[in-house]
């Protein structure tokens, strides 16, 4: 009869295990849930301080960090909620965007979703969106950019992260 309690302690583990999983996204080592310690290891130049505003989905901020992905120049900001990264913002030059969506789909495989939209609107130029995301669980990752902005934006969160952010407390 012990095998009835050491089967269900196997479940539970199994269970917390597959509920905590690690993410499949990370940049340049960096995954969602490690803590600051981590970033400020692979990141010496990064500074870290209190989030400005009050928010369910972060306590802490380390921004300005100048890195390279895939050789490409860019800029990283880590959202921390109890010392686990929750989520990062990638920032980099509109140029290279062909190039850093061939390597994800490399590292991370193929996207959820994948497209181009022309936004036109009255007395303004033309202008394109394009978004990539990828999701697994509760992860998920989303490049984004305008063809008339010169920047792209990959952002890459847990949970309802993008939802409770900027949520008025």
């Amino acid at each position: 009869m012990k095998l009835v309690p050491t089967l269900m302690l196997a479940l539970v583990l199994l269970a917390s295990t597959a509920t905590h999983a690690e993410s499949p996204y990370d940049v340049n080592g960096i995954k969602l849930g490690d803590r600051e310690e981590a970033i400020k290891k692979a990141f010496p130049g990064i500074r870290c301080k209190p989030l400005e505003w009050k928010s369910d989905a972060a306590d802490r901020r380390c921004d300005d960090a100048k890195i390279a992905i895939n050789r490409i120049e860019s800029r990283i900001t880590f959202y921390l909620k109890a010392d686990a990264v929750q989520a990062m913002d990638v920032r980099f030059d509109l140029n290279y965007q062909e190039t850093m969506v061939a390597y994800l789909k490399q590292r991370w495989g193929a996207p959820l979703a994948e497209g181009r939209e022309k936004i036109v609107r009255k007395n303004q130029e033309e202008r394109e969106s394009y978004k990539v995301r990828w999701e697994k669980g509760h992860d998920r990752a989303l490049l984004s950019s305008l063809s008339s902005g010169g920047r792209v934006n990959l952002s890459i969160s847990r949970g309802n992260f993008d939802e409770e952010i900027y949520r008025v407390k």
